[in-house]
Formats: C-alpha cells, structure tokens, sequence
C-alpha cells in the first residue's frame, strides 16, 4: 500500500424528507446568499424545487435561480453562472440534481473568486479554493456530491474534461433516495454503469498488497448486482435505490481508491464519445470498459481474474488464468447488457469513421501530451485499436 492522506469532510443527511432541511445545512455552513442551480424539468415537476425554495425561505435565506444544466454540462453556462454569483454577491451554491449538475455548479463554484478563465482547472491546476457549496441529489451516478472532482465540456473544441481539489468538495449534501425512484429505466441504468466504473477505475491498479480497499471496491461492485436490477425492476423499491445511492458516494468519494494508484482510462476514453455524441456517459462506459480490459488483460491477468473469482463467481482455471480473467470481463459486459445498456458503437450512435478523430483528441487535444491510463500506459494508435473493439 502507498502513503496516502484523506480527508473527506462533506456532512451527509441521508434519508426520507431531508431536502426540507436544506435551508438548515446552507446557514449552518455559513450561506446568506445563494445560487440554486439546477437543470430543468423533474426537479421542477416534482416539486422538489419548490420545497429546497421553501426551506431556504425558513432559514430568511436570500436565493437566486440558475437552470438549464444538461447531461455532459457545458462550458457556457458555467461562465454565465460565475458572472451572475460575482454581480449578485452570492457566497453559496446550491446544486438541486444529478451529477452534471453538481460538476456544474462545483465549476462556478471554483470560477468566482478566481482571477484567471476557471477552464485553467480543467487543464490541470488543482482547485484550492471556492464558493462554499452544498448538493441535493436525485441520481445515483456519478458520486459529485462527495467527491473532489468535476467534469465539463468545453464548447470551443469539445473538450471533456476534468478538475480537482479539496475546494470542489461539498460543504454537506443531502440524499433522499426517494428522489430517485421517477428515473427513466435507462438513467438508473446508466447511473448503475458508472458506479461500476468508478469502481473499476481503483481497483485496477499497479499497487501491491491492498486487499482491503480491493474487498471495500469488491463489495460495492456485487451490492451494484445486487440491487442494480431490483431498482430497474422496482423503481419505487425504496431499500434498493437507498444502497445504490450511497454506494455511489462510497465508490467516489476516494475512501476505496486511496494507498494505491488508478486507472481512469475508460473514462478518458468514453469522455471523447459523449463530448462528440452527446450520450450518456453511462452508456458509454458501457461500451468502452470491456474493449478496455480485454485491451488492457495481459498487463496483469490475475488482476482481471481475482475480479472473476470474487465478483462475478466465476471459476478459477489455475492452469489458464486468461480464461478466467476474460470470463469475468464478459460477466461484467452481459450484466450491463442485461439492464439496457449499449453493447457496441452502433447502438451508441458512435461512427467507425471518426475513430481516429477519437482517439488523437482523447491523447492529444487541450494540452494532454500523446498518452493515457492509470494501469498500462496508452499511445493514439492504442485507443485507436480500443475503439475499434466496440465496434
């Protein structure tokens, strides 16, 4: 295991009606004045903007609105959110919604008391400081809301990239699974992926003798299958949606990834496809991690098997390790085929045609200097041959 430090301080209120307290954590975590941001129509619909609104007017907290964030969020709207919180004097943000929400809002969040362009964090500089914000999440994906991460697209170009730093971490984050249970089949679907995903990402990895962040990230992976199709079959199952839920703050908050180095190559991969397409980024995970492992197997077969054997049950063939290794990467492929995810390009819209597009943006474009991955190392003509496994 690798020295490490950790420190993960977001406040966490987990359970039915905890959204009705909101306005409570904002002023206890020293908001006056706050951005709401948000995306558009459920959050709306549902009424659950209405009673953040409401729990912020208890507390005679002042609010202003922001909406309009979409999947893969955009450059665009952050600017226009940094200029908005610097004219009004915002101190908090307030981020109601899913992941690209809340990556949004962690971007303005950086971008107002920064003097430079906030796409400077995007291209490498650790964010140190920023507007304190808080989260209410409604899906269960992408882990923002404990995380020290944040990704956006950025429109002059179709970059999708990422930003780091203790500064993005939410002041506290409100998860009331209930408010999951009206996702669309597919979106739970995809939010099940990319947990997986995150998951995946730290556990392969070229540190030895981290067993017991191996069996914390072994653990989450088989609570996915567990409840993953319970939650598709049952989107009201209440317990189902409450342990996906936290295990996708559990899978990024980096409790399961410390001591030990990651990987994060199908994300570098997959960000190219929905910067280009614009699909889900669930989806697309889907597609690119197995071509990934399969690409990726010989660099440490056992690694692959181990994952086999403890997750997905298979047998360990001693004399072949190889066959097993690849039956717990096509356990993994029919499992995320089985709750509607995508199997190939085609069914993600993707082209052959744009391949090497892909591949030379994803190692190239927007100061990135010709390779990628945590586990193997990875040139243009790599991801060249990765992508065409999805096809």
């Amino acid at each position: 295991m690798d020295n490490f430090t950790f420190f993960a301080p977001t406040y966490f209120a987990f359970g039915m009606g905890t959204e009705n307290e909101t306005g409570k954590y904002v002023k206890r975590f020293g908001g006056s004045k706050v951005l709401i941001h948000y995306g558009g129509g459920s959050v709306i619909r549902s009424g659950l903007l209405d009673r953040v609104k409401q729990s912020l007017e208890k507390e005679h907290l002042t609010y202003i609105e922001l909406g309009g964030v979409k999947p893969n969020p955009r450059s665009g709207l952050v600017y226009e959110g940094i200029e908005l919180c610097r004219n009004e004097k915002i101190d908090f943000i307030l981020a109601v919604g899913g992941g690209s929400t809340i990556d949004s809002a962690k971007a303005i969040a950086a971008g107002v008391p920064y003097g430079g362009d906030f796409w400077d964090y995007y291209e490498g500089k650790p964010v140190e400081n920023a507007l304190p914000l808080g989260t209410v999440v409604t899906i269960s994906a992408a882990g923002s809301e404990g995380s020290p991460d944040s990704v956006i697209t950025k429109e002059e170009g179709m970059f999708k990239r990422g930003a780091s730093g203790e500064g993005l971490r939410p002041k506290f984050t409100i998860m009331n699974p209930a408010l999951a249970q009206t996702l669309p089949a597919y979106q739970t679907a995809c939010g099940i992926t990319d947990i997986m995903a995150h998951l995946y990402e730290r556990y392969l990895t070229n540190t030895t003798e981290v067993e017991v962040t191996d069996r914390m990230i072994e653990a989450l992976l088989l609570t996915m299958i567990h409840e993953g199709p319970r939650a598709i079959k049952d989107p009201d199952n209440y317990d189902a949606r409450a342990n996906i839920m936290w295990a996708g703050m559990m899978a990024h908050n980096n409790s399961c990834g410390v001591g030990r180095t990651q990987d994060w190559t199908s994300h570098e991969i997959e960000h190219e496809l929905s910067a280009l397409y614009d699909c889900a980024h669930g989806a697309g995970l889907a597609v690119v991690m197995p071509a990934v492992f399969k690409y990726n197997l010989k660099h440490n077969v056992m690694r692959f098997a181990q994952a086999a054997v403890r997750v997905w049950g298979c047998q360990m063939n001693f004399e072949n390790p190889e066959e097993t290794a690849l039956a717990g990467i096509e356990a993994l492929r029919q499992f995320l085929i089985s709750i509607g995810m995508p199997k190939n390009f085609a069914e993600l819209g993707a082209k052959e045609e744009d391949i090497e597009k892909l591949a030379h943006t994803a190692c190239y474009g927007n100061v990135n200097t010709g390779t990628l991955g945590g586990f193997v190392e990875l040139t243009q003509k790599d991801v060249e041959n990765i992508y065409h496994l999805m096809v």
